[in-house]
């Protein structure tokens, strides 16, 4: 390799990151360029020199002690250096400060209560619950994090705790679901089974049955293998949206924290006319404890428009386990272009208006990582779709997408 490394000595460089293997009794330790580890285990870095500061292998990198040959042989069958290097990155264990552990512990804390903010909602109000909110929350239950484990696992280990303090669920799905007349009957049986809420069916003179339908995240596997197995590939299975939930909280309502709320106490929150049907599931249950004062904020002004991650695709064609139909973010059939209406032009987060104030919050993180982002709000039927482009102006669509390259620009520039 071209790059010289330096032994240490009593002053650790900045830049190093240390991965460690235990074997043979002895430990084994190479020099390597912070972030790219990571990168090289995920497939994202293919060039070795890229990865490592040099292929010595060391007892001790921090001290400049170096392993001998024949220890190496002993404990890897070899001395060929970049071989042990290669398997020291693959099984070896990155050694990382309590500084950068606390900023790995502190991102993946704010992933897990963003997950929570895209996938859960108040089922009273049907609004989602803002990001700083669900933050105090987990710190208020203790909830111990695993950095082995992904955001959107732990985020779903989260939330049976999270019951137990205050209203919050899994938002629903809508679904759209196309079979013969002949299995409709068995379609309809399934959906009761399954509590979904029918919207709307509809038989159409081709000999298909429509239906319209909202159902907890966990009865889709099901209704996907009924129309694989049940339709023998003449049924068709569309997401409308991954996520039904009414508008979060506006400006004016968080500045208003703490008065009383609307429909409190009283066992149902009031909402305005025809605001259950486009909320789809009222519930009869209170909002009690610490969280009552947001969630009377959040009912004073419910709204009666629906947003979330929506993802108007076609998830599969049945029998065929192939994605069939319209496919892509901007996919819903002919013609689906045109009935888009932008409710924000592209622009910063920043000036993102007050009626969207939860998801405003929401990506101000960006801004944080790395200036230069923008983002461009849409309407498709009933649902708000934010598409995001990075500083450069190239278009990167969902916010995870979007936050996982600022993360990754904001790391660079900070070695």
């Amino acid at each position: 390799m071209s790059r010289v490394f330096q032994p240490v000595g009593q002053k650790r460089l900045t830049n190093i990151a240390v991965v460690r293997l235990k074997k043979n009794g002895e430990r084994f330790e190479i020099a390597c360029y912070k972030n790219k580890v990571g990168d090289w285990r995920n497939g994202i870095e293919k060039d070795l020199d890229e990865v490592l500061q040099t292929t010595t292998i060391f007892h001790n990198v921090g001290k400049g002690v170096v392993a001998k040959d024949k220890e190496l042989q002993a404990a890897f069958g070899t001395s060929d250096q970049k071989a042990i290097c290669l398997e020291v990155l693959a099984k070896g264990e990155l050694q990382v400060s309590d500084k950068e552990r606390k900023l790995e512990y502190e991102h993946l804390f704010k992933d897990v209560a963003g997950v929570l903010v895209e996938k859960c909602i108040n089922p009273t109000t049907n609004r989602p619950y803002t990001l700083s909110m669900l933050e105090r929350a987990l710190r208020d239950i203790h909830f111990n994090l695993d950095p082995k484990k992904s955001a959107k696992q732990q985020a779903l280990e989260a939330l049976p705790l999270l019951q137990n303090e205050f209203p919050i669920e899994r938002a629903r799905m809508r679904l759209k679901l196309s079979v013969p007349v002949q299995a409709q009957q068995e379609l309809e049986q399934l959906l009761q089974t399954e509590a979904a809420d029918v919207q709307s069916l509809d038989v159409g003179a081709g000999g298909l049955c429509t239906v319209v339908a909202q159902v907890e995240p966990g009865a889709f596997r099901n209704l996907h293998t009924f129309m694989q197995t049940s339709t023998r590939g003449t049924g068709r299975l569309e997401v409308l949206s991954l996520a039904v939930m009414a508008e979060g909280a506006s400006a004016d309502e968080f500045a208003n924290w703490g008065a009383p709320a609307t429909g409190m106490g009283t066992g149902r929150q009031a909402l305005p006319p025809g605001a259950e049907a486009a909320v789809g599931r009222p519930t009869e249950q209170s909002t009690p404890g610490p969280y009552a004062a947001v969630e009377g904020c959040q009912a004073a002004g419910a709204s009666v428009s629906t947003s979330g991650r929506s993802a108007p695709a076609a998830i599969a064609a049945a029998g065929s386990g192939r994605r069939g139909g319209s496919s892509g973010r901007d996919a819903g059939g002919p013609g689906a272009e045109q009935l888009q209406q932008v409710v924000y032009p592209r622009g910063p987060v920043s000036g993102i208006p007050d009626e969207h104030a939860s998801r405003k919050e929401r990506f101000a993180e960006l801004d944080a990582l790395q200036a230069g982002w923008t983002v461009e709000l849409r309407t498709k039927g009933d649902t708000v779709e934010a598409v995001f482009f990075d500083p450069s102006g190239e278009r990167v669509g969902a916010f995870a997408s979007a936050r996982r390259m600022a993360l990754q620009a904001s790391k660079t520039a900070a070695v």
